[in-house]
C-alpha cells in the first residue's frame, strides 16, 4: 500500500478517485483550497465523506500558499503525489483569467517543488483535451501538436505539461501528465452541461444549447476516468534515454520523452458524440423532455473532441467503455437521491 498525495480531493474527480484509493486500503493525504467558484457545499459534503476513513486526512489551503501546502506534505511524506485541483472551467477563464495562471501555473509549481523535494516516486498531473486547441484531425493523439489553446485555461494547461517536462528532464523526476475528455457523473460540477442541463428541465426551465446542437464531445464516465489514473500511478515511467541500455528510441505511439522520464496520456472514452444524442440519454433518464434553447457558438469553444485512448490501452491493458446512457442515468440518479426532487 502507498502513501498517496492527492490535490483537489473535494473536487469532482479528487474525491472519486481518493474514494477508490482509501476503499484499496491505501493511505491518502488531500488538499483543497475550497475556493467558492461553484457550491462549497458539495465540496465539503466531499471531504467529509471521505473523512470518514481513518486513512485519509485533508488540509483546507490555496495551492497559492506555498507554505500551507509544504507544510501539509512535509506532514503526510508521500511517496506518490496527484495535482487534480486548479481552477477549472472553460467559460469562466474569459472572465476570470487571472484565477487561472495563479491556481494553475503558480500552483501546479509549488506541487511540483514538493514532489521533487520528497523525491517521489511518481508525479502525476491533470492536463485537459483542451490543450488540442484548433486542431481538428481526429482522433485527438497525444503525438499531435498542441500549440493553438483556444482559451487562457487551455494555455496554463499547457504551460504546466512543459513544466512538468523540464523538471522531469532536470530533475529525473518520473511525470506523467493526463489529458481528460469531457468528464461527468455523480458528485459532479454544478458549471458542467449534464449538471446544469438535469436541473434546468427538472425546474421546467430551458438549456441553452450552443452552436445549435452541432457540437461533438468524448464524454468520459468519472468511475472509468480514475480508475485509468489508479493503473497508470503504478505504471513506470521508463528513464530518459541518457540512462537507458538501448538508444533511447521511443516505442510506436507512446508519447514517452526521448529525454525525460515524462509521458502524456489521454483518458477519453474514444467515442466523439453528438451533443443532442447527449441530451436525448438526459431525457430518457428524466423521463421528461427538454426544452432546448439554440444558441451560437461561445468564444473559445471548440467544435468537437475525441481521444485517441490507444496509448492508454497499450500501457495499462485498459480503455473507458461506460455508454453516455448508463453514465447519464448514473448521474441522474444521484441527482435526485442528493436534492430530493
Amino acid at each position: 500500500m502507498a502513501r498517496i498525495f492527492i490535490t483537489g480531493t473535494a473536487g469532482f474527480i479528487g474525491y472519486h478517485l481518493a474514494r477508490l484509493l482509501l476503499d484499496e486500503g491505501h493511505t491518502v493525504a488531500g488538499f483543497d483550497g475550497m475556493t467558492d467558484y461553484y457550491d462549497v457545499t458539495l465540496k465539503q459534503r466531499r471531504h467529509a465523506m471521505l473523512l470518514q476513513s481513518p486513512t485519509f486526512t485533508a488540509t483546507e489551503a490555496m495551492l497559492e500558499d506555498r507554505d500551507a501546502l509544504d507544510a501539509a506534505m512535509d506532514a503526510f511524506v508521500p511517496e506518490i503525489v496527484v495535482h487534480l485541483a486548479g481552477q477549472a472551467g472553460v467559460r469562466y477563464s474569459l472572465e476570470n483569467p487571472r484565477a487561472y495562471v495563479d491556481a494553475n501555473v503558480t500552483g501546479t509549481f509549488n506541487v511540483m517543488e514538493g514532489a521533487l523535494r520528497h523525491k517521489v516516486g511518481h508525479l502525476l498531473m491533470a492536463s485537459t483535451s483542451s490543450v488540442y486547441g484548433a486542431n481538428t484531425d481526429m482522433p485527438f493523439s497525444e503525438a499531435d501538436k498542441a500549440d493553438t489553446p483556444m482559451t487562457i485555461y487551455a494555455a496554463t494547461k499547457k504551460a504546466t505539461e512543459g513544466m512538468g517536462h523540464a523538471y522531469a528532464h532536470l530533475h529525473d523526476m518520473p511525470t506523467t501528465m493526463f489529458r481528460f475528455f469531457t468528464v461527468y457523473g455523480p458528485w459532479g460540477r454544478p458549471d458542467m452541461a449534464l449538471f446544469k442541463f438535469v436541473k434546468a428541465t427538472l425546474n421546467g426551465d430551458p438549456i441553452d444549447v450552443y452552436n445549435h446542437g452541432e457540437m461533438f464531445r468524448d464524454f468520459t464516465y468519472v468511475e472509468d476516468l480514475v480508475r485509468a489514473i489508479r493503473l497508470l500511478m503504478f505504471e513506470a515511467v521508463p528513464p530518459s534515454r541518457y540512462d537507458r541500455p538501448d538508444d533511447g528510441a521511443v516505442p510506436e505511439g507512446d508519447s514517452l520523452s526521448p529525454v525525460a522520464p515524462y509521458r502524456v496520456v489521454n483518458i477519453g472514452n474514444s467515442r466523439s458524440e453528438r451533443l443532442t444524442d447527449f441530451i436525448e440519454a438526459i431525457e430518457a433518464a428524466l423521463g421528461m423532455k427538454t426544452t432546448r434553447n439554440l444558441m451560437d457558438m461561445q468564444p473559445g469553444d471548440v467544435p468537437a473532441t475525441w481521444a485517441d485512448a490507444s496509448l492508454l490501452e497499450q500501457l495499462t491493458g485498459y480503455r473507458p467503455q461506460t455508454n453516455i446512457g448508463e453514465g447519464v442515468q448514473q448521474f441522474v440518479d444521484w441527482y435526485r437521491n442528493y436534492y430530493a426532487v
